[in-house]
């Protein structure tokens, strides 16, 4: 159906969060990708379906491993995995030496994530700028979400990589926002990537919401649905399905 690339450009401002609570409520059929090169941990984040672990062998190494003859949408779930609540999920690597033998997958991959049958694809891409060769991945995404803080630093890297990504790239950003300041935070980065110059579809929020975060380890439904975190991400989720059906360049 749609690939839609989570990333960030300046440490860790909580692309997995988010990307986890987006794919808990998106509101059609989803998979949750790892396809951070540096390496991920959902499999030790969060239980699996039957209240196990996740097997952190399977999932993109082993898609990788079986993908050299060619890659077809239909072979990415035979590597899947359920994680608790249902969503299937595509465990990634587990560190960064792994990705020096996949430099050829991420073309291949973000293709067939784009003509995946039945569902949408939400790709948590880490950090871009290490590795020049998502760029592939990248390109083949219907929209690119860029997380980030509301701090200096962060805000800096964004700003820097919105004028280098390619103006053929559909771009949303994200801000990871303190509830306590949140639509004035919004607002502010919104100024800032208007400065800029680049068309972006929206800039919008999640709450930053640790407690949240901490039910979506393995607590689903109840406390988990009441916290902004979820509400937050519900109200995106919506916003960005709806975008990739009816783009629109505006903020």
């Amino acid at each position: 159906m749609a690939l839609i690339v989570l990333a960030a450009d300046k440490g860790a401002p909580g692309v997995t969060t988010a990307a986890t609570a987006l794919g808990a409520v998106w509101p059609r059929s989803v998979l949750l990708a790892e396809c951070d090169p540096a390496g991920g941990d959902l499999a030790y984040r969060l239980p699996a379906q039957d209240g196990g672990v996740l097997n952190p062998g399977r999932g993109l190494l082993t898609l990788g491993a079986t993908a050299r003859r060619g890659l077809r949408p239909e072979q990415i779930h035979e590597h899947t995995q359920q994680i608790v609540g249902g969503l299937d999920v595509l465990a990634g690597l587990t560190h960064g030496e792994q990705a020096a033998g996949l430099t050829w997958l991420w073309g291949p991959l973000g293709r067939a994530f784009a003509a995946l049958p039945g569902a949408d694809v939400l790709a948590d891409c880490g950090r871009l700028g290490g590795h020049p060769e998502m760029g592939e991945l990248v390109s083949e995404a219907a929209l690119v979400v860029l997380f980030t803080r509301a701090s200096l630093d962060h805000v800096a890297h964004l700003r820097e990589r919105l004028q280098v990504l390619p103006s053929s790239v559909q771009v949303a950003v994200v801000v990871i926002a303190d509830p306590r300041q949140y639509r004035t935070t919004i607002d502010e980065v919104r100024r800032i990537v208007m400065a800029t110059g680049r068309q972006v579809a929206f800039v919008t929020g999640i709450a930053h919401d640790p407690k949240g975060a901490e039910l979506l380890r393995g607590q689903w439904g109840g406390r988990l649905d009441r916290s902004l975190l979820i509400r937050t991400a519900r109200e995106l989720a919506g916003r960005l399905a709806a975008q990739i059906r009816a783009p629109e360049h505006a903020l």
